[in-house]
């Protein structure tokens, strides 16, 4: 099995809020036929999910603690290429939602 890649997001709201806004977030967030996003039920402060992109399956999960979002996925080989643009575009999502407002 591919070793997950692993981003943590930094942020200063506490677990409860960060959590709020992720949630919020993440249930308003647009899918296309390119990619869709299945979340799974959080789990205390855990959310497994699995997102679909062209014709492959990538499970992760996110993870919040105090100060801290943990995101982790794993990659089939052929969308390792794709891990850059992926992981910015994953990394601006949640930093929109973690800004102290």
């Amino acid at each position: 099995m591919a070793e997950p890649l692993v981003v943590s997001i930094p942020h200063s709201l506490g677990k409860g809020e960060a959590m709020r806004r992720l949630q919020s977030g993440l249930q308003g967030m647009p899918s296309s036929s390119l990619l869709t996003l299945e979340q799974q039920p959080w789990i205390e402060n855990k959310m497994p999910f699995t997102v679909r992109a062209m014709g492959q399956s990538i499970p992760g999960s996110l993870e919040v603690g105090d100060d801290v979002v943990r995101l982790e996925v794993v990659l089939p080989a052929l969308l390792k290429k794709l891990w850059g643009p992926l992981k910015e575009t994953m990394i601006g999502r949640a930093k929109l939602l973690l800004e102290k407002k």
